[in-house]
């Protein structure tokens, strides 16, 4: 590095950055490095002169660029076909083009390929150099992010065991289904995408949607929640818990929408509540009707075995008693058909 350039390392960025620069030009590679070191501290500059040199370090597992400085007239690949090769192997690494050819088109053209910035030799300047750099590495990472996170959507999306869906806010239409809203509701995907909301919907319940739409359409943070109908393609109903809120889908302003089947879970908290129904029957039988005849018996034994009382009156008694004990019998059998009802 020149001793002036030394005495410019005032203003200069301390960052790490690994360097590529691929360019089969010697004093090309002269000026672009001391550009380099103008502005970046101690930068880590790899050199390749041909396509052949940028593929093997490109490839190697034991390296990583942050970025990739490439010329188009190298002696094995120029033009279009070299851009496409790079950039398919640079992958996240952004890839800014250094050409001596001032054609417009064709550096548009090269931006729709892939490559992060275009920039010529004859305008290259320290500072427009650092600037693309920069700008270029913290794009890249932004679309990487984005790309990594629209995956993992993605992926939680279509691998949810519940089904999910995504629904056009203004015309209720299915913009995208999963694999679970297909198997549950039994239509194919492409039935589901000509379909809206309202197709699965009984007819009585869509007031009530549009309802729930107008609430929750001005309150794009909230997640929504809402027990309705839903209609499967073989016509059954189902009990569903739905869970929604806004998101943009494709430019389009949108609801992200979980449904949970629970017309089961519903049906056994009905079966539960009319066995307590019973139960409570059946103890009411015990602690009222049972006590009747039970407290005669009790009172007729100790005067059946009272020394005082005649023949006459005992038989008597035996009679109210038999009557009393078949009172009792009765009740216990209905109080066991009951619970044979109830199991």
């Amino acid at each position: 590095m020149s001793p002036f350039l030394k005495n410019k390392r005032m203003q200069v960025n301390r960052g790490q950055y690994n360097i590529l620069v691929v360019e089969d030009n010697l004093g090309d590679f002269a000026l672009v490095e001391d550009f380099l070191y103008e502005k970046i501290e101690n930068p880590i500059i790899t050199l390749a002169k041909n396509f052949k040199e940028c593929a093997k370090y490109l490839s190697a597992t034991d390296r990583r660029f942050d970025v990739v400085l490439l010329d188009l007239s190298l002696p094995d690949k120029t033009g279009e076909p070299l851009i496409k090769e790079v950039v398919d192997l640079s992958t996240t690494v952004p890839v800014i083009v250094l050409t001596g050819y001032s054609d417009f088109e064709f550096g548009v053209k090269s931006m729709s390929l892939g490559v992060s910035d275009y920039l010529l030799k004859d305008e290259l300047t320290p500072l427009s150099l650092y600037k693309s750099i920069v700008y270029s590495s913290e794009r890249k990472k932004y679309t990487s992010d984005l790309s990594e996170s629209e995956r993992k959507y993605s992926d939680l999306f279509n691998f949810s065991p519940l089904p999910m869906w995504v629904m056009d806010m203004e015309t209720l239409s299915f913009l995208d289904v999963n694999e679970a809203t297909i198997k549950h509701y039994g239509y194919s995907r492409e039935e589901l995408l000509t379909m809206t909301i309202k197709d699965i919907r009984t007819e009585d319940s869509i007031p009530e949607l549009h309802r729930v739409m107008d609430e929750t359409r001005y309150t794009p943070d909230k997640v929504s929640h809402v027990l309705t109908i839903h209609k499967m393609k073989n016509g059954d109903l189902r009990n569903v818990d739905i869970l929604f809120s806004q998101i943009s889908y494709r430019g389009v302003k949108a609801n992200i929408v979980i449904a949970t089947d629970i017309t089961e879970r519903l049906n056994y908290i009905k079966t539960i509540q009319a066995h307590n129904e019973k139960l409570k029957e059946i103890s009411w039988m015990q602690s009222h009707i049972i006590r009747a005849p039970l407290t005669r018996i009790l009172g007729l034994v100790p005067l059946i075995t009272s020394p005082l009382s005649t023949i006459e009156e005992k038989e008597e008694m035996l009679d109210f008693l038999t009557i009393s004990a078949n009172e009792l019998d009765e009740v216990i059998r209905n109080i066991v058909d009951k619970a044979v009802v109830n199991e």
